[in-house]
């Protein structure tokens, strides 16, 4: 077996790192969990379950090659090389998180806690990686095609996603904005648009859907978008709370984007107008007055080694 493969581990912090660091000691931490009747155990019991895999992981992958780890707050700096296997050490929303970092390389995703994390993302644990790992080095697994969306701005800056993607305003206002959608274009107000993946349909787009559902009987739009996979060829839209008026239409508000139904959607927000990815707020882009978006499948695909 080859010893020139290079591993990077993708670690998290743990609940109990990110309150040292915000109290800057344990024991101020655990004394602010304790008057807040916190059970301090439990912060002690993930974080030593998720340092024990860690090292783990990282003795079993020193024989078989070279090794980095790299923290979350620091993927979008890293240099990822085109032979590197990356090993995630769950939960999904890193796996996720991690794939857009990426352009073609194998992910090994596992899950350090089966009895506190469930997780479509992360089908091995510390028992099998060992196996999962060894099998991609000889070529002989299963990957899974996971494909992303991308929203790409007037100006020249894009966003990835692979779960869905938000577009809308900041707080609990309104959004105002041109949705186009194939060949039909309206004046929208409403508190933002979501645009989910295949890996996506379960989540933030599948709970909107649940409740028009449950409200009109819209039983054929959501049984379509529950059949999308992983590495589906195109994308759904749904718009959220979509108020109409004399200026406002309501017309556009769930569809299928593909080569045949490109979306697009430019702001008439003067301020406040914001999209993100895969939840995540902090790494927005702005979305305000002369912001035009163009929305579709991204060129990169996410590789995730299964069982």
């Amino acid at each position: 077996m080859s010893n020139q493969a290079r591993f990077v581990i993708i670690e998290r912090k743990t609940r109990l790192t990110e309150l040292v660091e915000r109290f800057n000691t344990w024991s101020q931490a655990r004394f602010y969990l304790e008057h807040a009747g916190m059970d301090v155990n439990d912060y002690l019991e993930e974080h030593d379950q998720y340092k024990a895999v860690l090292f783990q992981i990282e003795s079993m992958v020193k024989p078989l090659g070279r090794l980095a780890r790299l923290e979350r707050t620091n993927l979008d700096t890293y240099q990822f090389h085109s032979e590197d296997i990356v090993l995630v050490i769950g939960q999904d929303g890193l796996v996720a998180n991690t794939l857009k970092y990426l352009d073609g390389q194998s992910v090994v995703a596992i899950n350090p806690d089966p009895s506190r994390w469930g997780g479509q993302l992360l089908p091995f644990q510390v028992d099998n990686s060992e196996q999962a790992i060894k099998a991609l080095l000889a070529g002989k697994v299963s990957i899974a095609d996971i494909r992303l969306a991308e929203a790409k701005t007037n100006d020249g800056q894009t966003m990835l996603a692979v779960n869905d993607l938000f577009i809308g305003p900041k707080t609990h206002a309104s959004a105002r904005y041109e949705l186009a959608w194939g060949n039909k274009t309206e004046i929208q107000s409403s508190s933002g648009i979501i645009v989910s993946t295949g890996l996506g349909r379960t989540g933030w787009l599948t709970s909107i859907l649940t409740g028009a559902k449950n409200l009109t009987g819209a039983r054929d739009q959501l049984s379509s978008f529950v059949n999308m996979e992983w590495d589906s060829d195109y994308l759904y839209f749904a718009v959220r709370e979509p108020f109409p008026s004399q200026t406002t239409q309501t017309d556009l508000t769930i569809g299928r984007v593909d080569n045949k139904h490109p979306l697009s959607v430019t702001s008439y927000m003067p301020t406040n107008g914001v999209i993100f990815s895969d939840g995540m707020e902090s790494d927005a882009i702005e979305f305000n007055a002369g912001t035009r978006l163009s929305i579709g499948l991204a060129k990169k695909v996410g590789k995730l080694v299964m069982l």
